[in-house]
């Protein structure tokens, strides 16, 4: 059998041939899993197979449908996130609140996807509300700088989508056996800003720096991407900055700002790190200042601890322990 060299490594033509007719098959982009069980909390997988005529992708956006409520999207690192804000057509219900607004667009921005790679997007959400064997579609954007390609095409009802020259991500809603129950409690990091935590945790005192109530926010199986939280209180007459934070737990810490203007949400890394300020205290607490873990190796669950060491410009490192509560911050 005739092989073919690449990348250093050997493969069988015929095997070849196979990964190359699957990628023509999947060349749109589309859902990891294609199923999602009625009422329950998920982690709405994209995939994005290739650029735009051989350019790099630089932008990713996703419309989401009604039924698919309380919305989080997970940042990527490289990447700035953008979530757009407004009003559902229904009302919904979360724990007993009744919410008529959330997230309908998700935006990925200013990233760098070569044309040669694959990689995927992320929005955990609640499937609310829809039927068993209903496809709720999520139509994406994807821009290559000034190049962009609308995946938007949905079938008419009873119609073929395999069809369709650009056809939107399809999601199939499927009877749940625990229908009517819903694990919000073990979903992601919360971006609503609302409902933080009491402090948790123990006190740390490097120098002038007082460092206390640090929690992170139980995750999904699976998840890849965690939030972390605390305040720190500069009592000296010198300023100071966090520079950097790292952990045993990810293979990378790093430190995030979000602001939300006109129903519009921005998160982008600080890479200068956060100024404290002599005299003053700042807190990283969700919706706006906070740590981000990338390529988490287990998890965070409910009643664990998450270690991590501060590096400081002037008072130098200091380990802390954060206490894992649930997403809500309970």
């Amino acid at each position: 059998m005739k092989t073919i060299k690449t990348f250093g490594k050997t493969f069988g033509l015929a095997a070849l041939l196979s990964a190359t007719a699957f990628a023509g098959a999947e060349a749109h982009v589309s859902f990891l899993d294609r199923e999602a069980k009625q009422d329950s909390t998920i982690l709405a997988t994209l995939q994005v197979p290739h650029g735009c005529d051989g350019k790099a992708t630089t932008e990713v956006r996703v419309k989401l449908p009604e039924g698919f409520v309380f919305a989080k999207p997970q940042p990527k690192a490289g990447w700035e996130l953008e979530v757009i804000k407004g009003d559902y057509q229904k009302t919904y219900d979360n724990h007993g609140d009744k919410v008529k607004a959330g997230v309908i667009e998700v935006r990925w921005r200013n990233g760098n996807l070569s044309d040669d790679f694959y990689d995927t997007f992320v929005i955990q959400g609640k499937v609310s509300g829809v039927e068993a064997g209903t496809s709720l579609a999520f139509p994406v954007t994807q821009m290559c700088g000034e190049t962009v390609t609308a995946w938007d095409q949905v079938a008419a009802e009873g119609g073929d989508a395999h069809g369709l020259k650009s056809p939107a991500p399809l999601l199939k809603v499927v009877a749940g056996e625990d229908h009517g129950h819903d694990h919000d409690d073990m979903a992601g990091m919360d971006m609503s800003g609302m409902g933080a935590a009491a402090p948790a945790g123990e006190t740390v005192k490097a120098g002038d720096l007082e460092i206390s109530g640090g929690f992170a926010k139980a995750m999904l199986p699976g998840q890849p991407v965690g939030g972390g939280f605390f305040t720190v209180k500069n009592n000296g007459k010198t300023d100071d900055r966090l520079l950097s934070v790292t952990s045993p737990v990810s293979g990378e810490v790093q430190i995030h700002e979000m602001e939300t203007k006109d129903n519009v949400m921005r998160m982008r890394q600080l890479k200068d790190g956060i100024a404290i300020a002599a005299g003053e205290t700042v807190k990283l607490e969700p919706g706006n200042l906070h740590l981000m873990f990338q390529k988490v190796k287990t998890p965070f669950k409910q009643g664990g601890t998450v270690r991590v060491t501060l590096t400081f410009e002037k008072a130098g490192k200091v380990d802390l322990v954060l206490q894992v509560l649930s997403a809500q911050g309970k």
